[in-house]
């Protein structure tokens, strides 16, 4: 009975000898084989970061640059397929002219997925 309670406090003093990292320790690894286990994750998320995070980010911040020029007489078109031109700039929202009747929509600046600025036209 004895030997089976020392056991016990023994197996649960701290959690150090549990779990995968408590084996590893246990039986002798260093620190330097414990840096051979993080190099890999500190790699693959180095390599997500550099071709899958910062490309987006950069995507980003180009759009919202060009959402930022775009002024009366862009054309455009919305999320929703709707084309139209740009007849007046809000601080968050356009208004657009919509042919064949003219109809005049209040969009929000993110429901843009295109535009045609004046450069890009000549």
């Amino acid at each position: 009975m004895y030997a089976s309670l020392a056991t016990l406090t023994t197996s649960t003093n701290l959690g150090l000898k549990t779990g995968a990292l408590g084996a590893y320790f246990q039986q002798g690894g260093s620190t330097a084989g414990m840096l051979g286990l993080i190099a890999p994750l500190a790699l693959m998320f180095g390599i997500f970061y550099f071709l899958l995070i910062r490309p987006q980010q950069q995507r980003q911040k180009k759009w919202a640059a060009v959402l930022e020029t775009l002024k009366a007489g862009d054309k455009v078109v919305t999320s929703g397929g709707v084309r139209g031109v740009i007849i007046a700039v809000k601080e968050d929202c356009f208004h657009l002219r919509v042919p064949p009747d003219n109809l005049r929509l209040e969009i929000v600046k993110t429901a843009v997925v295109s535009a045609v600025t004046d450069e890009e036209k000549k």
